[in-house]
Order: structure tokens, then sequence, then C-alpha cells
């Protein structure tokens, strides 16, 4: 159902926001460029994971092929492009050396059966259980075996069988480098790492930089060496693409003891497969699309029974690959299928051409895709969780010892350090000035910490006047008995003890140690996570002023100690945010909740109405809007701008009320709502939809209609133009409905704007509840001891 404001025919609207007077390319145009994209990628890549593996280098682009097409026509991640895997690299050479490359093939064949047994099954997202920091730091394992490993192809030499007789054998190979296979590999790696910083040349450099750097950087990098190489003419070992032969490369059982070939087969799945799955979740974040994970794993599990039918390297979903298809603008399945069909083609067709690529190019390319596996981002991010240690073990045993045995270091150092903190408890003891004394516990409680427990309440004085505040965290018997005997003893001593339960979400005491009157029982209550909850306290209403100090005052408290390490931090380095955040100045409007983000996240820029003064508005144009835009953009060089509108924007009734064009001399406000002109119009010829239910009335319609039209006003600034053609910067529309606490995004293939699903982070954990002994009531609030719950003793209220 749609909301007419005039007689005229309704126009679609693609909503694929370019410029007026220009019209957006189909989408099968779309996916055919960014296959051929994709396809200049897949190439030297899959031919220098054969040969980092060892297999033969037709296999690469036999993995490349059948990844591409298969994965494209049956996964269930549309955008995500499959081929031989970084990841896999190491555990494939492993597999090679010990048994051969025909029973390598048998190997990927059961490992694709099980896969797709495992789809069937419908245990896709149990894969994604696994902590990030050991998958991460798998990754940055293989990245690291690799990079050593193909160091002495780049010096002229050749790999060793493991990765610590590569490191050994190192010395060796520096002192003796081949000249030729060095110069190869230091062009590789220097074009390969400066192609992206074309673009940044000063002048008209940059404009022709930026042009060149469209070409894929490997395969820019390749081409530059082999040319090299050619010009020189250098004495390299070079490509060998043996004739193709299926039956040279039919599955043959390998020969070993069953649970060896079981283990490698458990290895192989297990590692694909969560490597696809954790791409193919990341790709339909970066896409806005929800894909189906048991349908992607049923796809690559075919896709490697493939693969090991035809002689293929392993396959799995690749971050890389994937990342290029959408940021080329691929819209369906089909720039992955035609991408396969490429790679293919030049396996038949330039046979030729590959035989002139020197090993040492193609080493250097895996050298550095290897090293760009170690990300320092994935560091950081472990390490503000506390999760190093786990990341740090899995590193060095998947160096040390390989892939399956570091993994299981990994998987028992997490469930180590997950029974430490399970086990560690906090127990502080604070003296009042009035000689009371409060004992708050942090953490669970278990017998492990009786000890600690024990000597904390036994220095406090006799008779004294205490009250023992727990988390909520779990309690067992043990610590029960022991705060419950010594509790019975103070009280007999002439003592006061209340026990509270202090749970996260409760009310806790202002700055100045009283109760707030709003925070009593019932429905008003100031809480201190979200103290804007109790904004309609009347205290609140009736000194607004001493309300905002008062926010102030509980910030410096309770929020500032545990945000001055990242603020701190920020200081230091600068804001790098990724995002510049457009919305509407309305008060009700949230960012960093409704987003869930932090201190140095948004670029924010707000303003009534969300509006883009367009230039060419006549007599309404805003430089204020445009340069925030400009310097989020070419400075702080964010990666998306988001525009977002709301429910019952004052600005979009103003413009339907007509107070743009009130006569008389104009207001500033009515001078600013001329921006929103184009949004009127845009209403009238192609008023934006949702996906799932109708607007609520002309004013909802208008709202998210301006979302779009200020969405195509952004595309009018030229270097948000330049970004979005270069592929690195998006555009994303957004809705938010107070009502419904809903948030909408803009899905640009439909031009509708559809609902965001909730789903909880993994990290989220289930509120504590009640803890036997305790009175759960909010803290600084005080207690009865019940005694009846509590097995006797008289009850005493604090």
């Amino acid at each position: 159902m749609t909301l007419d404001i005039s007689s005229a025919p309704i126009a679609s609207d693609t909503t694929d926001h370019a410029p007026p007077g220009r019209r957006p390319p189909a989408a099968w145009a779309r996916d055919l460029s960014a296959s051929l994209v994709v396809f200049l990628i897949a190439v030297p890549f899959s031919l220098g994971i054969a040969l980092a593996t060892g297999a033969p280098l037709t296999a690469g682009l036999a993995a490349a092929a059948v990844g591409g097409i298969v994965v494209g026509l049956f996964g269930g991640t549309p955008l995500q492009v499959s081929g031989p895997s970084a990841a896999l690299t190491v555990i494939t050479a492993g597999l090679i050396a010990q048994y051969g490359w025909q029973a390598t093939c048998a190997i990927t064949l059961a490992a694709g059966l099980l896969q797709l047994l495992l789809g069937v099954r419908r245990v896709a997202r149990t894969a994604l259980a696994v902590s990030p920091a050991i998958v991460h730091g798998m990754l940055a394992g293989v990245g690291l075996a690799i990079a050593i490993a193909q160091l002495h192809v780049v010096l002229g030499g050749s790999p060793q069988s493991s990765a610590p007789a590569n490191l050994l054998a190192l010395p060796a190979q520096l002192a003796t480098p081949h000249p030729a296979a060095l110069t190869v590999g230091a062009v590789t790696v220097a074009v390969l790492l400066g192609w992206p910083r074309l673009g940044r040349l000063p002048g008209r450099y940059g404009k022709f930089g930026g042009r060149l750097a469209k070409v894929p950087g490997p395969l820019a990098a390749v081409a530059a060496a082999t040319a090299l190489a050619i010009a020189l003419d250098l004495r390299l070992a070079r490509v060998e693409l043996p004739a193709w032969q299926p039956h040279g490369l039919a599955p043959d059982l390998p020969h070993g003891p069953p649970l060896a070939v079981l283990a490698a087969v458990l290895t192989v799945t297990a590692v694909a497969s969560v490597e696809s799955l954790l791409s193919a979740v990341a790709i339909d974040r970066m896409s806005h699309r929800t894909g189906d994970l048991d349908r992607e794993l049923r796809g690559q599990g075919l896709a490697n029974l493939v693969s090991g039918l035809v002689g293929g390297l392993p396959i799995a979903g690749g971050a890389v690959r994937s990342t290029a298809n959408v940021r080329a603008g691929a819209r369906s399945r089909r720039s992955s299928v035609l991408h396969g069909v490429w790679v293919l083609a030049a396996a038949l067709a330039l046979a030729g051409g590959l035989r002139r690529i020197p090993l040492a190019a193609l080493a250097a390319l895996v050298l550095v895709v290897g090293l760009q596996m170690v990300s320092f981002a994935h560091i950081r991010k472990v390490h503000r969780h506390r999760e190093f240690p786990v990341y740090l073990t899995t590193v060095v045993a998947v160096v040390l010892l390989g892939v399956l045995p570091g993994v299981a270091l990994g998987a028992a150092t997490a469930v180590l350090l997950a029974l430490y903190r399970l086990t560690r408890a906090h127990v502080d003891v604070l003296a009042g000035p009035d000689g009371s004394f409060r004992v708050e516990t942090h953490g669970p409680l278990t017998f492990t910490a009786v000890p600690r427990l024990s000597r904390a309440l036994a220095g406090i004085p006799a008779g004294a006047e205490v009250a023992v505040v727990h988390d909520g965290s779990f309690l067992d018997h043990a610590a029960y008995e022991t705060v419950h005997s010594w509790r019975t003893g103070h009280q007999a001593g002439g003592g006061r003890v209340s026990m509270v339960t202090r749970r996260q979400d409760d009310e806790v005491l202002d700055p100045d140690g009283t109760v707030r009157a709003g925070s009593s029982p019932g429905p008003h209550r100031c809480r201190a996570w979200t103290p804007w909850v109790g904004h309609h306290c009347i205290e609140q209403q009736e000194d607004p002023h001493g309300r905002l100090l008062d926010g102030v005052r509980v910030f410096q408290l309770h929020t500032a100690p545990l945000v001055r390490p990242e603020l701190a931090r920020l200081a230091r380095e600068g804001q790098t945010p990724s995002q510049l955040f457009l919305t509407c100045a309305d008060s009700r409007m949230v960012t960093s909740m409704i987003t869930n983000s932090g201190p140095g996240d948004l670029f924010t820029v707000r303003n009534v109405g969300n509006l883009v003064p367009a230039p060419h508005e006549p007599g309404a144009a805003d430089d204020s809007v445009a340069a925030a835009v400009q310097y989020a953009v070419e400075v702080l060089e964010v990666r998306s701008i988001t525009v977002c509108g709301h429910s019952g924007c004052g600005a979009m009734k103003a413009l339907l009320d007509g107070v743009h064009e009130q006569p008389g001399r104009p207001t500033p406000l009515a001078r600013w709502l001329r921006n929103g002109r184009g949004s009127l119009d845009r209403l009238r010829r192609a008023p934006a939809e949702f996906a799932d239910r109708p607007a609520v009335d002309l004013s909802e319609q208008l709202c998210i209609t301006n979302v779009v039209q200020q969405l195509d006003q952004l595309l009018a600034n030229p270097a948000v133009e330049r970004r979005v053609a270069e592929g690195t910067l998006r555009l994303v529309g957004m809705y938010f409905d107070f009502a419904t606490a809903q948030a909408y995004v803009l899905d640009r293939e439909s031009g509708r704007f559809g609902p965001v699903e909730a789903s909880a982070p993994r990290q989220e954990r289930d509120t504590p509840g009640p803890v036997d002994g305790f009175e759960q009531v909010p803290a600084g609030g005080t207690a009865v001891a019940d005694p009846a719950r509590d097995g006797g003793g008289p009850g005493l209220a604090a």
C-alpha cells in the first residue's frame, strides 16, 4: 500500500543513489564487471597456493573454477567466492608429503562428503561457537608458516617439510640467496604493497594512479615481475602447467593408519567449514543480507567433493576474493559463477602465458598474503577481551606443531582460562566513617574463594554494622556456609548484618551516598546504567540543570574510571572512525544506543531533519554539512556513510505543512527546510516503502523517502562520488521507529526498508538470578535475612 499525495502516477525507483541524469548499470552488468575483477585476483592467488602446497599448479586453477561455479550455484551466501584457501595450505602440504597427491584428493573428497552430511544435519552455526581467539590464532599461525616457507622460494631455494625445519634452514638460505629470484620477489612485494597507494599521489598523478589502482594488486604485481624477468632474460624457475590428465589426477585411497586418515579428513573438514562460515557471516554483514549457513555448508561440501574428483585443492570461502566481489558491485551469485568460468577458460586457453610467470613472483605473493593473515586489529581485539594467552598459544603451537595440535592446545588454554575466571573472585572490605563496614564480592563465590573470603570476614571487628554485597554471580554451598556461619557468629556478638545481592542493572547510590528519591521501588526508578530512564521523575523536571550536573557526577563516579583507558588511547592516537553517521538533532535519537557504539566509532553529524544540502539548491545551500562530509571522507577516510531518519520527525511534518514556503521574510528554520524540497518531490514521484508493512501515515512515508533522497544528494559531493566509484565507500540508508524501538535498513536491490533482525552477541550472558541467602534488592538498599530460607537464626533488619 502506498500513500499518495498527488494524482500523478508513481514511478518505480531503483534507489541506487546515482546523481541526476545517470542511470545505474543493470544487475547483470555489475555481476559481469565484478566477476572479471575477482577472476584477475583468483588466478595468481590460486597458482600461488598450489605452489605453496606442493600440488600440481593446475590443481589451484581447478579448485578456483570448481569453487566459483559449484558454490556459486548451490551455496547459501550469494556474494561469497570460494576457491583454494590459504588457511588450508599448511594442512594440504603436510597431507601431500605424507600420503601423496592422489590420496590427498581422496581426503578432499571425503571431507566434502562430511560437509554435505553436516549441512544436511543443519549444524552449521555450531561451527561459529569456536573462540575467535582460536580461529584468529590458527589463521595467524598458518600465515606465518606459509610466509616462512615461501621466503625460501623467494630467496631461490626450496621449502622444507615443516615450519621448524624452514626456520632452522633459513640462516643458510639467507647467506646464499639467488639474485634473480630475490629481485623478482622484491619487485612483486613492492608493487603489491604500493599499488593501493597510487590514488594518493599528489595532483594529476593521483587521478591517473586512482584509475590504475582499479587493476587488482596481485595481478599487477605478478605481471610486473613477469615482465621484468622476460625483459632481463632472467634464468628462473617458472610455472609448470602439466597437460590435463584426469586419469592421472583421480583420487586414490591413502595408505596409512585409519585413525590418522580419519584425523586428516576431520581436520580438512573443520578448518574449511569454520573459515567458510566465518567468511559467509562477514560477507552477509558487509552486503546487508541474510544467508543460509546450512546451505552454504552443503555447497562447500559439494564443491570439495567435485574438486577431489577432478584433482583440485581443498576449497573454502575466501575473505579476500569475497570482499573484492562485494566492493566491485556484485549483485547476485552470477558473479561467482562467471568468475569460475573465466578461471576455467584461462586454464585451457592461456596456459602458454601462465608458463612465463616466475615461481619467485607467486611465492612473494603468497608470502605477503601469509603475513597479512597476522592481523594487528585482531590482536588488539583479542587483547581487549583478555584472550591473548589463547591467541598466542594457538599461534606458536600451529607454527611449531601443526594445525590440529595447535588448535587443540589453543582450545585447552581457552578452557583453562575460562575455569580460572569462573573460580576467581575478589573480596573487598571497605570501612565507613561511622565505623560500619561494607564487604563487596565480585565474581563467582566457590570453594576456591573460601580462604580469601574467610580472611576478609575475620578481619571485621566484633559488634560492627556490616553490609555484605554480592554481585549476583554464582554462590556454591561451601561459600554459602562460610558466609552463613560468620553471620551467625557476628550477630551473636551484637553486630548487625545486611546481605544484599547487587545486580548490574539495579540502582546505585548517588555521588553523595544517598538514594535518589526516584529510585525507590516502584515504576519510576533511575537506573545507573541508563540514568535517562528516570528523566520523568518529578525532581528532575523541577531542576533540569541540577539533573544535568547530577548526571555528570554519576559519570565521573561510575563510568569515567571504566572508559578512561580507552579515552586516553584515543587522545594519544587520534580518532579513526570507520563510519559517518548523519542523523536528526531530535533529542530522542541516541546514536550510540541504537548502534551499540562507543567513543571513536562514529563520526556524527546532526541537524534538523537529517538533511544534506545539495549545491544546486537555490537559496538553501549550507556548507557545514558538506564540510563535515568532506572531512570524514578525505581526512578520516571513513568506509561508510549512514543517513538515519526516524519516526515522528518534526522537520518532515513542517515540510508537509509548507513551513518552508510561508510568505514574508523566511526564518532560519524555513530556509533550512528548503533543503528538503527534493524529498517532497520524490514523495510525489516515487515514495519509498517498507518491505514488511505499509507506512503508518504520510509523515512516516516522507521520513523514509527523505533518507533515500539525502543519499542521492550525498553523491553531489565530489569526494563522496569519487570514493563510491572506486568501491571504497558505501552509502547506507536507515530508519528508526521510536514506538517499537525497531531499526530498518534500506535494501538497495529491492529499494525497500527492511527490519534489522535481533541477534544476541555470543559474549552476551544470561542475567544472574537470585542467590541463596541474599535478598535481591537495589544496590545501596536494605534487605532482611530470611531465617526460614537461611536455615535458622534470628532475622535481622539492616
